[in-house]
């Protein structure tokens, strides 16, 4: 497996960090994964949210030293 594209959108609020993973998931092949570093709490729950709606998959959500870090992987 690949190393995950890494979106790096810490010190940008919502919706920012969520369109920056919209657009770097149109780069991604399908089956690539795609990682959002983001500061903004919001994010968190934001991000899940617009991948089960769009239907990607979420690979993991966690935070680290104030930093979310949330995994996804492009599923069309």
């Amino acid at each position: 497996m690949s190393e995950p594209k890494i979106v790096d959108a810490r010190g940008s609020f919502c919706p920012g960090p969520l369109m920056e993973l919209i657009a770097a998931m149109k780069e991604v092949d399908v089956g690539d994964e795609v990682e959002v570093l983001s500061t903004d709490e919001g994010s968190a729950n934001d991000v899940p949210e617009w991948l089960d709606k769009v239907g990607h998959e979420l690979v993991e959500n966690f935070q680290e030293d104030g930093v979310y870090h949330i995994r996804a992987r492009k599923a069309k």
